[in-house]
């Protein structure tokens, strides 16, 4: 190479001479840049095991080396680091800002054995995140930001970290104040602070103890979802952790395409499912459903958020229960959503306190059944459905039960005398009281059968009613008792019973026979009323006697 520049160099024209000095110049740096990148090489392989058994295998090959890294952790910004720690010495400006870049380059490049000049890099930085409880609130921050922008595999040890510090400073936080100062100590000598924002712009932006709300919002579904999951090992309040979720939800929303949405949602559904249900409110629950109404979620989500709802249904009103029914549903109101709470308060409502709480979800049910029953598209069999879901104890009455199915018959009046019988089989006759006895036997909507079948159990629980009150005789019995028993005798034998009735064909002599026994309830409620008032007077009388007996239960 020096030959052929000195042959040019010694013809005299200048071109020559021009051709003859840039070929020396790129011989100079030809021979500077060979020289700089061995030493670079020597320099790097000091500290890098993976460059030193790379370089190791190659020494005896002949021709060039190339490497060629393509899934460097960081790119140019974590190789450049890397470099700076070798060039200088194996000490590195190390700070939570590219405390990540450092771990995961030395992970990486294997920089993890000792060296003559110090410590190596995966120790320095290993010695850094061992202090992160003095740590600055905002430096935490900035490290969580990092581990999210990198996405790398190296980062899950430092996220876990940086997590646990959150949770560790919210739980000093709220057992402290409610955001700690810019460089307050607790009892163990950590320094913490909130420097990130001013405690004024957070008393006045937030609740003392959801201060950190704002803060934490650049953080994904899965890193929030790995943070609600420490904070609730550690006992954080369940219902602070609630309102977080719900406000990370809804500031995610307003720039979130559906797909994220959806992962937002179901984040916060499962998230809710693992905490104390009696902390997540039904209000709370039914605002996540109406979300959910655009978005298609998993079914696992969906099952997980009926079944919370649905343990809890005796808490609910009606006006939660009015949700919307799905595109391509012809209902006014979801019925299915409904029936699928009551699947769920059955199997998983159930406790201590379980008769109380059936009678709450049975008003509630017939409540939800009236306000559906006006519907021209709701189907017998989901109008069945609701009516026969919950078992026949739930209710002491059927008058609202009664009520919702004569305004849905009232409004389908196609339907047919089999479909009508069909609905009247979820009536329980025997809970009707006697004025809605008396309408049904005058309702044309309801099928005859029904009205004879009513007025058969409102005399079949009248007698049951005279049988229970007849006096027993006793030695202290006066004649006001005996006269109420004969008259109660001679009364009772008015009483007939369906059973026995040949229902003639002609409807004006079905009619003539309803109104009969109509007549006949009326006078056994009549007289009813007027023996227990004697029956009243008698235990008065017979308290104050000097014998001090009382009058039998049956009597009184």
């Amino acid at each position: 190479m020096f030959t052929f520049i000195l042959n040019l160099l010694s013809i005299t024209t200048p071109i020559n001479y021009f051709f003859g000095f840039c070929a020396l110049i790129l011989c100079i740096f030809s021979y500077f840049y060979t020289y700089s990148v061995s030493m670079l090489l020597t320099i790097i392989t000091q500290y890098s095991r993976k460059l030193a058994k790379v370089f190791g295998k190659s020494s005896g090959s002949s021709g060039k080396l190339k490497v060629i890294f393509h899934d460097f952790p960081g790119g140019a910004e974590g190789f450049e680091l890397m470099l700076r720690f070798c060039y200088n010495n194996g000490n590195a400006e190390l700070n939570p800002s590219n405390l990540l870049l450092a771990r995961c380059g030395a992970e990486y490049m294997e920089m993890n054995e000792s060296v003559k000049s110090g410590s190596n890099l995966c120790d320095q930085t290993e010695k850094l995140l061992r202090g992160i409880g003095y740590w600055s609130w905002s430096e935490i921050l900035t490290a969580l930001k990092q581990c999210q922008s990198l996405l790398v595999e190296d980062s899950s040890v430092m996220v876990e970290r940086c997590l646990e510090a959150v949770v560790g400073r919210l739980v000093l936080a709220s057992e402290a104040s409610p955001c700690p100062s810019s460089c307050s100590n607790d009892s163990s000598g950590v320094r913490f602070s909130c420097d990130s924002k001013s405690t004024e712009s957070i008393k006045t932006s937030f609740a003392r103890s959801t201060w950190w709300f704002e803060d934490l919002l650049f953080l994904t579904p899965p890193m929030v979802f790995v943070l609600v999951k420490a904070m609730l090992s550690s006992k954080l309040d369940h219902h602070v952790i609630s309102r977080f979720l719900l406000f990370y939800q809804k500031a995610k929303f307003t720039a979130a395409a559906t797909d994220e949405k959806c992962k937002i949602i179901e984040m916060v559904i499962d998230m809710h499912y693992e905490m104390d249900q009696s902390s997540v409110s039904v209000k709370t629950l039914f605002g996540i459903v109406r979300v959910t109404l655009c978005l298609n979620i998993s079914k696992s989500c969906r099952n997980k958020l009926e079944i919370m709802i649905g343990s809890q249904l005796d808490q609910v009103t009606l006006d939660n229960l009015l949700v919307p029914s799905p595109y391509g549903i012809n209902y006014l109101y979801d019925v299915n959503l409904v029936l699928r709470f009551l699947k769920a308060f059955l199997r998983h409502g159930n406790g201590a306190a379980a008769p109380l709480r059936m009678r709450k979800v049975a008003n509630l049910i017939d409540l939800y059944i009236a306000e559906i029953a006006p519907d021209p598209c709701l189907k017998t069999s989901k109008f069945l459905a609701l009516a026969t879901a919950l078992p026949d104890s739930a209710r002491d009455s059927c008058d609202e039960l009664y009520h919702a199915m004569d305004m849905y018959l009232e409004v389908h009046t196609q339907l047919s005398q089999e479909e009508r019988i069909k609905i009247c089989c979820g009536l329980n006759y025997e809970k009707l009281s006697p004025q809605a006895c008396l309408h049904l036997s005058k309702n044309t909507n309801f099928p005859s059968k029904s009205s004879v079948q009513a007025l058969v159990s409102q005399q079949s629980k009248l007698k049951n009613l005279l049988q229970a009150t007849t006096p027993i005789s006793t030695p202290y019995s006066d004649s006001s008792c005996g006269s109420a028993q004969k008259k109660e005798k001679d009364n009772e034998q008015v009483v007939l019973y369906a059973s026995n009735f040949d229902i003639p064909p002609d409807n004006e002599k079905l009619k003539a026979h309803l109104q009969g026994m109509q007549w006949r309830v009326m006078e056994l409620e009549k007289i009813c009323r007027k023996m227990q008032t004697q029956m009243a007077k008698m235990a008065k009388s017979k308290a104050s006697n000097s014998y001090g007996k009382s009058l039998p239960k049956l009597c009184s």
